[in-house]
């Protein structure tokens, strides 16, 4: 796969751009509804995509050979389901060809997500999304 094709897989749902938290005692990470301050949450991209690594030192670059280590990645994600064996959601603009298709169906950071530059750092615990919604 070419590079561009690797980064044609990401459909734009801003979910890798939470913020996370790794709980000390158990190594578990968790993703936060907080935004990483360079996500457009409107569009659900980087404002800055080429110079993400050096100025957001917590953006990691998502490849083939770390993905399995990105076990926080929702499991809507391309990356990680084509990496299981599984198909392309219904939804995903490559099957669409429609880059809203993602917001619509509900599988973005755009309806709920807060730009890390409105929240205090000691309160990102208050912003944990839990899998069953406590």
């Amino acid at each position: 796969m070419t590079l561009d094709e690797w980064e044609a897989l990401c459909d734009g749902c801003g979910l890798c751009c939470l913020v996370k938290i790794e709980d000390e005692d158990s190594g578990e990470v968790y993703n936060t509804s907080v935004s990483c301050f360079l996500l457009e949450t409107a569009s659900c991209r980087c404002g800055d995509y080429n110079s993400r690594f050096s100025k957001a030192p917590m953006c990691t670059r998502l490849t083939p050979d770390n993905l399995a280590e990105m076990d926080w990645l929702p499991e809507s994600c391309a990356y990680k389901r084509l990496k299981s064996g599984l198909t392309l959601p219904a939804w995903h603009y490559l099957l669409t060809n429609d880059r809203d298709a993602v917001h619509e169906a509900g599988i973005s950071a755009r309806w709920f997500a807060l730009s890390e530059e409105f929240i205090h750092p000691d309160q990102l615990a208050d912003f944990v999304i839990t899998p069953d919604g406590e």
